[in-house]
């Protein structure tokens, strides 16, 4: 670890509180996110964002994405002003600067925005409500969103908050993103949306949700038709944005059963050679296509995005957006902004969908969505 003589820090986790503690009493920005599947994070810390219409990978500063669920907002990139990077618990690439010791990183000091008042639209009747709608044929499948406020405990360390996120959820994309234009989230998301690194592009098909306990056998998990035909749908939604673009060169991995915390997902992986296609924007391309997928939002996507918009009640802001380092050590890696939550001064705001087939029960969407929000709930007592 690069060390600081005015302050004794023995864990990365203690040094990333002072970074940020710092940081925030300069009113700067951050974005704290970690690996998945590697003992490996981020820290970035700016004094600005910049405000994008659109995100082209390819001529992107290097930093950090966070765009919200509507395509048509406005995405933040938060620009590597400054960068540090942690493996298995200690530092290994950035400058630090002196640090005082009385950083003391409290609650208050976060860009905490004010929150909107609760949704009122009961659940199973908008489940109900988009089941009539695939069965009219206007949709073939919606994913209706849902929140729920609780309150937390005012002295509790945020840090501490992420680093349980992190030990629960090894394999997902961990992150802690705070600013004034984006108020502060914290969340755990299984879901890869665009990778390119080394001339190869990657996505995901993720969907199909069921509870996980540790004795459960993955090899032989029982998947309902219903959950079947779910996420087959973004499946074959991502192969027609590859018919769109013309592109018939890819490669197909699933689907397999994979485990997010207390629920399984299935999930299949395409794989593309930017090089051997002479793509070299497939990248921007795909995002431009994929968000929002229809694992968030539904298909086809416009009229899922308008019974969205209409129906649920509430703006989903952030959650179901995407998120992630960009040009960051010659890759990027975007994920959808799933099983998170929006930080108050006073509780937390933990959102979560499922999605809708003309198989779907109301109640079992429901029961879905409380699974997901129980595992964040759980970090707070």
């Amino acid at each position: 670890m690069i060390a600081t003589e005015s302050i004794a820090i023995n864990t990365d986790a203690e040094l990333i509180t002072r970074l940020i503690g710092e940081a925030l009493q300069r009113g700067e920005s951050f974005c704290l996110w970690k690996t998945p599947a590697i003992d490996e994070k981020f820290l970035l810390i700016t004094h600005e964002v910049i405000l994008e219409n659109e995100i082209t990978i390819e001529e992107t500063v290097s930093g950090f994405v966070f765009a919200p669920f509507n395509p048509a907002d406005q995405k933040v990139i938060f620009p590597s002003t400054s960068l540090y990077k942690f493996m298995d618990g200690k530092l290994v690439e950035g400058k630090l600067p002196d640090l005082s010791s009385d950083s003391i990183l409290h609650k208050e000091s976060f860009h905490l925005h004010q929150a909107t008042p609760t949704n009122t639209i009961d659940y199973e009747d908008l489940v109900k409500h988009g089941i009539s709608k695939i069965e009219s044929g206007l949709l073939e499948k919606i994913v209706p969103s849902r929140f729920e406020d609780a309150s937390y405990n005012p002295n509790i360390d945020l840090i501490k908050v992420f680093e349980r996120l992190c030990n629960k959820h090894p394999l997902a994309f961990v992150s802690f993103v705070s600013s004034p234009q984006t108020g502060t989230w914290m969340g755990a998301t299984p879901e890869l949306l665009v990778s390119v690194s080394k001339n190869k592009f990657k996505t995901i098909a993720l969907a199909g949700t069921l509870p996980y306990s540790p004795d459960t056998n993955l090899k032989t998990v029982a998947w309902t038709q219903k959950e079947i035909e779910e996420q087959a749908l973004v499946s074959r939604y991502i192969i027609s944005c590859f018919k769109k673009i013309r592109l018939r060169e890819y490669e197909e991995h699933g689907p397999k059963t994979i485990v997010a915390g207390n629920v399984m997902h299935l999930k299949t992986e395409f794989e593309v050679d930017m090089q051997a296609t002479n793509f070299p924007q497939l990248g921007s391309v795909m995002l431009k296509l994929l968000h929002p997928t229809s694992a968030v939002c539904g298909m086809p996507l416009e009229p899922a995005l308008e019974f969205i918009t209409a129906n649920e009640g509430y703006s989903r802001q952030f959650y179901s957006g995407y998120l992630g380092p960009i040009n960051i050590q010659h890759q990027s890696n975007l994920f959808v902004n799933l099983r998170c939550m929006q930080l108050f001064a006073d509780k937390v705001r933990i959102y979560a969908g499922a999605g809708v087939t003309v198989d779907s029960d109301p109640k079992n969407e429901w029961q879905e969505t409380e699974m997901k929000m129980d595992n964040l709930k759980k970090l707070f007592y």
